[in-house]
């Protein structure tokens, strides 16, 4: 984790102090459900988490410090934190951990941290939401060009391109919910998942209270399929973060300029150039998108480990539990900030528009030509004709437009009245469906209340 990159509610959550205060949890649970079948004494599960509670209010760097220390004699990092744990409790520490192993602790902990980072990335998530609806509300009806290939192809709306991504977004959100319900497991099964010292009641008791499910069968661990599910919709929600930062990348170019990310009063761009306005914020974003989709491989790596169990997922996950999670919610955090602030530069949108002569209204020409009976493949070389002849004369003295190349064509003269040609090249008519596609995202009421 770089704390460039990090923020603190996030990096909490992978902190060795909640990893202790969970591991602790667990034990406590599992204690207090023996007890109650009365295969530990009572006094003792009352003993272990009242000062096991107690110990845990006030770990410190010097209990961190004596862990390790435990650890780098041990080699054994739940061993070390039991053997801590039991300096505080005393005798009846004898009665903690009974039955289970150390990946029941280790697995239903890593449960317990994603479920606890997916709460924070939804929440993320919804801030992305309603930046994007707000944006897409506002540009509803702003014309701007649309391009396949990089190349101007027809007009669109830029709030028509923003409500594309929030309909990504909210499947991403989906996706993470399912996900989330995924990995929300427990396993105290004990060896090899078998719960020959540990009744499944005690597993039941501890899932119940940690908010999780039992796992349906655990072979000592759980199954690491849910963990590759989980790593690969963090995978896909960052594909979507690219996209859309790659969009406002082209958008800020110089040669495009249609928007450009929020520039600070006092904010310097290049340290050579001072005229320089990078798209720096959604640059950055590329970058981490590409840390988070690092994860997906190992993760799926990760599900074929030997017979019950091995390590091998262990020091993956060490890695790529807290390092995708909190880069996936620092860059949500960003890129719902960018589109917050986003300029935008509707009088921009409309020259570049226009800027090759009136082409882009081809596609439209074109049907009005076959509506007046000419066979679409006549009719598509008749205007591909008038097209080609506007692209190639742009920016020469003298260059007619496509409205004027296609006046001067008798073919389109003689069954194309102006008034059609008209309403053919009018940019407006490629709006005239956009309240149906955003009543489909975001609802009728909604978009209703933003036409009013």
């Amino acid at each position: 984790m770089v704390p460039r990159y990090s923020r603190p509610a996030m990096t909490a959550i992978w902190a060795p102090e909640n990893r202790f205060r969970i591991w602790f949890e667990i034990e406590a649970l599992a204690a207090e459900a023996m007890a109650e079948l009365g295969s530990i004494p009572a006094e003792a599960a009352r003993a272990i988490r009242t000062r096991g509670d107690a110990k845990l209010a006030a770990i410190g760097p010097a209990d961190l410090a004596r862990i390790d220390a435990i650890e780098a004699e041990t080699r054994h990092d739940v061993i070390a934190f039991l053997t801590w744990l039991a300096e505080g409790i005393g005798d009846d520490s004898r009665f903690v951990h009974q039955g289970l192993t150390s990946s029941d602790v280790l697995d239903t902990c890593f449960s317990l941290q994603l479920t606890q980072a997916a709460d924070l990335l939804l929440a993320d998530l919804d801030a992305l939401l309603a930046a994007l609806k707000r944006r897409a509300m506002e540009h509803r009806r702003t014309l701007t060009i649309g391009r396949s290939h990089g190349i101007h192809a027809e007009p669109t709306s830029f709030g028509l391109k923003l409500a594309g991504h929030y309909a990504e977004f909210a499947r991403n959100r989906a996706r993470l919910v399912q996900a989330r319900a995924e990995v929300a497991v427990c396993a105290i099964s004990g060896a090899v998942g078998t719960y020959a010292h540990v009744d499944p009641a005690v597993e039941a008791h501890v899932a119940q209270r940690l908010g999780l499910q039992p796992e349906v069968v655990s072979t000592q661990v759980i199954p690491r399929d849910r963990h590759a599910a989980f790593f690969c919709t963090l995978g896909v929600i960052a594909s979507g973060i690219e996209r859309l930062a790659t969009e406002v990348r082209h958008l800020q170019r110089s040669e495009v300029r249609e928007a450009e990310e929020f520039f600070h009063p006092g904010q310097k761009g290049s340290s050579a150039m001072p005229h320089k306005r990078n798209p720096v914020l959604s640059e950055n974003l590329t970058g981490l998108a590409r840390i988070v989709r690092a994860a997906v491989t190992p993760a799926l790596e990760n599900v074929a480990l030997w017979h019950e169990r091995d390590i091998s997922h262990s020091s993956v996950e060490r890695a790529i539990g807290p390092d995708a999670t909190v880069t996936l919610d620092f860059a949500l955090a960003r890129l719902a900030g960018m589109i917050d602030k986003l300029t935008v530069y509707p009088e921009q949108m409309a020259a570049n528009l226009e800027s090759l002569g009136g082409v882009v209204h081809s596609g439209e020409v074109l049907l009005a030509l076959t509506r007046a009976g000419i066979l679409r493949e006549d009719a598509y070389r008749i205007v591909q004709r008038s097209a080609m002849a506007s692209w190639t004369q742009l920016g020469q003295p003298g260059a007619k437009g496509f409205r004027a190349h296609l006046d001067a064509d008798p073919e389109v003269a003689a069954r194309v009245p102006p008034a059609e040609l008209d309403r053919a090249m009018a940019a407006e008519l490629h709006l005239r469906h956009v309240d149906h596609v955003f009543a489909r995202v975001f609802g009728g009421h909604d978009v209703a209340m933003a036409a009013a």
